[in-house]
């Protein structure tokens, strides 16, 4: 007997098969089943079990993508998947699957959803072995979590406040890896003062955000740090720089100050989740505000990519 639920509450998968081991977890807003086969077990999100030795747990051992999907269309995935495998090869995690099986992986997931918009998250550990800091035995095969919910847009008409922190992450920023220690700190101080975001700045040298890119406008210019090991190149600040290259707004990619973006006529934070979003105070500071035309068109311009590319 398949036992039937009615409510919102999250699913997970538990699949194994010859090429990893991959655990899946995906929520519908209506009934859902739980049932178990050879091949693996769906069930909600709190009856789910993943391995202790998961290196994950010990290491934060992997790389991990998170997009929007609407419609039952992943926006941005060729974008994330290119990320996803380039992180896991800076890694050296050999990921047991092709873009292509990947991708069929994840829809075939996002076709469980009873949900419009959907936030889509997925990792790739280096696999399941006991405690040691040199890699598994050679043989071990990576897990993939997938976990997805109901997600749409933040709104971005809604301006953020930010606060900051000195940037003390290590050197492999570029890597969209599971060490976020740093991140969650800052991102609780963020949300500790009523904040939308923590800019992280190496001494006066701006570089991103606890959980997003930031970039500013001076005299018509999209000023934003460089893809560099100190920033991850966010799939959205591509999408921004190609919007502004696209309506003839410069774009000049290398590093600002905090106070360049103290002085900056716009500060947008970028994500995702966020799309564009403006700023407009910095610790009680006010800040931005100059140039709302071209934050719009800037806005829109992208609004207009994720619903052309999602489109029914």
């Amino acid at each position: 007997m398949i036992p039937q639920r009615e409510q919102s509450l999250p699913l997970c998968r538990n699949h194994l098969n010859s090429g990893g081991n991959h655990y899946e977890y995906y929520r519908r807003s209506v009934n859902f089943s739980v049932f178990s086969n050879r091949r693996g077990k769906f069930g909600p999100l709190e009856e789910m079990t993943v391995p202790m030795n998961d290196r994950a747990c010990y290491f934060g051992d992997g790389v991990y993508e998170a997009t929007l999907a609407r419609n039952g269309k992943i926006f941005a995935l060729k974008e994330h998947l290119d990320r996803f495998f380039n992180s896991a090869g800076l890694l050296r995690i050999e990921i047991p699957y092709t873009r292509e099986e990947l991708t069929a992986i994840l829809y075939d997931m996002l076709a469980k959803m009873d949900d419009s918009d959907i936030f889509i998250y997925w990792q790739m550990t280096r696999g399941t072995g006991i405690r040691q800091h040199q890699f598994p035995e050679k043989g071990t095969k990576p897990n993939l979590w997938i976990f997805m919910k109901p997600g749409k847009p933040a709104d971005s008409s809604k301006r953020l406040k930010l606060t900051d922190v000195e940037d003390t992450r290590f050197l492999h920023c570029n890597i969209k890896t599971l060490n976020l220690l740093v991140n969650v700190m800052a991102a609780e101080k963020a949300e500790s003062m009523g904040c939308g975001e923590c800019v992280f700045h190496r001494g006066d040298v701006v570089t991103e955000c606890a959980h997003s890119n930031v970039s500013i406008i001076k005299d018509g210019i999209f000023k934003t740090h460089p893809t560099d090991h100190y920033i991850l190149p966010g799939i959205t600040r591509m999408h921004i720089i190609q919007i502004c290259k696209d309506n003839g707004i410069p774009v000049d990619e290398t590093p600002f100050t905090m106070a360049d973006l103290m002085d900056a006529d716009e500060i947008i934070v970028s994500s995702s989740t966020k799309f564009c979003s403006p700023a407009c105070e910095m610790n009680g500071t006010p800040i931005g505000g100059k140039a709302p035309e071209l934050v719009k068109l800037i806005q829109e311009k992208y609004m207009e990519k994720f619903e052309n590319e999602t489109a029914n």
